[in-house]
C-alpha cells in the first residue's frame, strides 16, 4: 500500500480551488450562486474526530501488545489496513472538498459587505480548516499503522 503524498493532496486542493472559483464566477454571471452548507465543516470535523479516535485506539492497542500486557487486544492486520485506506480516502475527499470550498470562499471575499455572502465565506473558511484537520488526522493514522522498518534488510548479508 502506498503512503499518502502531501504533494498529491495539495495538487488536488489547488486544482479543485481554481475550478470552483471559476465555476462560481461563471455561475454568478448566469444567476444566483448556490450556498455553502452549514453542515460542510461539521461533517468534515466529525470525520477528523473519527480518524483521530481510530488512530488513538490502534496506538493504545499496539502499545499494550508491545508491553505484553495480559489483557492486551491485538490489532488485526486487515483492520489496520482498512483504517489506513479509510484515512487515505478521507484525505483525498477532504482535499477535493476543501479546495472546492476554498475556491468559492475566495470568490465570496469580493462581496463581504453583504451579510449572507459573509456568512457563506465564513462557512467556506471553516470547511477548509476542517478539511485540513481531516488530512492531518489521516497522516497521523497512517503513521500509527505503519509497520516498523525491517532491520534485516539493511544489515550486511552473512558470509
Amino acid at each position: 500500500m502506498k503512503q499518502l503524498r502531501l504533494k498529491v493532496l495539495v495538487g488536488v486542493f489547488v486544482v479543485a480551488g481554481v475550478l470552483a472559483w471559476a465555476a462560481a464566477r461563471l455561475w454568478e454571471s448566469f444567476g444566483t450562486l448556490p450556498s455553502v452548507p452549514l453542515a460542510a465543516p461539521i461533517v468534515l470535523a466529525v470525520i477528523a474526530v473519527v480518524l483521530v479516535a481510530t488512530a488513538l485506539s490502534i496506538r493504545s492497542r499496539l502499545r499494550a501488545q508491545r508491553e505484553r500486557r495480559p489483557d492486551a487486544k491485538g490489532v488485526e492486520p486487515m483492520m489496520a489496513a482498512r483504517a489506513v485506506v479509510f484515512g487515505q480516502a478521507s484525505a483525498l475527499v477532504a482535499a477535493l472538498a476543501g479546495g472546492a470550498y476554498g475556491g468559492v470562499g475566495v470568490f465570496l471575499l469580493g462581496s463581504l459587505d453583504i451579510p449572507a455572502r459573509r456568512d457563506q465565506a465564513i462557512y467556506a473558511g471553516f470547511s477548509v480548516l476542517a478539511a485540513a484537520a481531516v488530512i492531518a488526522a489521516a497522516f497521523f493514522l497512517e503513521r500509527v499503522c505503519k509497520l516498523p522498518e525491517d532491520e534485516d534488510d539493511t544489515a550486511a548479508p552473512a558470509a
